[in-house]
């Protein structure tokens, strides 16, 4: 590791006391917790992993912004890979070039403009590689379905304002991803592919919002599947060679059994064992983050995977790190009782799905779903998902 930790004196300056040494202290645990994933990092292999890093960093949902201390804990996950996918990125992209300073100037990234609109939520997606052990390929761009392959989904269009009596009805539409993915060329050793990071539309759980969710899981590995079968003889490289295509990123799976993780599982594409299904999660756990690859080449191998416990020794709900919150975070996080337990269960059967209740902190937010007494929490600590999918890929050193 060679993260540059020079400035955190300075960059912790101003926070209450005993906030640098627990900094310390905490990256000293972290690093202990992920020795075993350190020390997998060979010349020949690929550790690639993907993190949908809530809102970072913009505050625009107005959870407040992240404890300083926070990127620095980011960054020191980022370095036990060689290359991550990031989503959730925002316009400001002063957060990322935190993170990226820390990381050392043999770390680089890539990234895309903001998507537009009310389903792109003004968002960014990133990938952060090590110059020393993956390069860029100099081919980039966003993925632009054609026409005859538009996602289609249905949307209500209300009637005019002087016709109060026309009902609203509902009409089909062909549009384009919610936010566009991201196609990056690169290459380690010999192993040449073109990664592609995405970030599907949730909208609901249920309806056409679902249907739409699933029509963009489709038409992205439909798009690749027939790009790599069709492949024109400028997408060959040096050797004759097809170019091969992994998936990662946020596609909002809901199970294994799902439709949306069918779907991702369709036209070749394939969720590597070592990552798939329950395998590397636990009970409560949810299925959004996926890795899936159409690789063509024969001396491609997953040897293992995993994921990433980002709340295994920062902002933990014990009295340790419970004196650092707030005052509002202190009291929100203690045992509910059971009136507020029966009050979000009435709530949440109104809503029609699962409760959930956010408390504002300093660093982030938290978040507790609560069916069929399965607890799940995202700790406060920088507004992402609670885990992260990691897949480590043999790629000899051949430079």
């Amino acid at each position: 590791m060679s993260n540059n930790y020079a400035g955190m004196r300075r960059a912790l300056e101003g926070q209450p006391k005993g906030t640098i040494e627990r900094c310390a202290q905490r990256l000293l645990d972290i690093r202990k917790t992920l020795t075993p994933l350190r020390t997998q990092k060979k010349d020949s292999s690929l550790l690639l992993a993907t993190w949908n890093i809530r809102d970072f960093d913009s505050n625009k949902f107005g959870f407040g912004p992240r404890l300083p201390e926070t990127f620095y804990y980011i960054a020191e996950m980022i370095a036990c890979f060689d290359l991550v996918a990031i989503q959730e990125v925002n316009r400001d992209l002063s957060a990322l070039e935190k993170v990226m300073k820390i990381l050392g100037r043999e770390w680089d990234y890539i990234a895309t403009d903001t998507t537009a609109g009310s389903g792109g939520n003004s968002e960014r997606m990133a990938f952060v590689y090590n110059t020393e052990k993956v390069w860029f390929r100099k081919v980039a761009g966003e993925i632009v379905l054609p026409d005859g392959h538009l996602v289609v989904s249905s949307k209500k269009v209300k009637a005019p304002k002087n016709q109060p009596d026309v009902e609203p009805k509902t009409v089909e539409m062909e549009q384009q991803f919610a936010r566009s993915p991201f196609l990056v060329a690169f290459q380690s050793g010999w192993f040449r592919f073109s990664l592609c990071t995405v970030h599907i539309y949730y909208g609901a759980d249920s309806g056409p919002q679902l249907k739409r969710r699933i029509g963009e899981i489709e038409r992205l590995v439909e798009f690749f599947a027939e790009r790599q079968d069709e492949a024109s003889t400028q997408e060959l490289d040096r050797s004759g060679a097809v170019e091969n295509y992994i998936l990662l990123g946020d596609f909002n799976v809901v199970s294994p059994e799902h439709k949306t993780m069918k779907a991702l599982k369709s036209h070749g594409f394939v969720v590597p064992a070592e990552i798939d299904g329950e395998k590397v999660r636990k009970l409560g756990d949810h299925f959004y983050d996926q890795i899936a690859v159409r690789v063509m080449d024969k001396r491609f191998k997953v040897i293992t995977g995993g994921m990433v416990d980002m709340y295994a020794d920062v902002f933990r709900s014990n009295d340790g790190d419970r004196q650092f919150m707030p005052d509002i975070c202190r009291k929100a996080i203690r045992r509910p009782t059971r009136n507020s337990r029966r009050r979000r269960r009435k709530r949440s059967m109104r809503n029609g799905g699962p409760g959930r209740c956010r408390i504002m902190h300093r660093s982030g937010w938290r978040s507790t779903r609560i069916s069929q007494r399965i607890t799940y929490r995202r700790s406060p600590a920088a507004k992402i998902h609670n885990r992260s999918n990691a897949i480590r890929c043999r790629a000899a050193a051949c430079r």
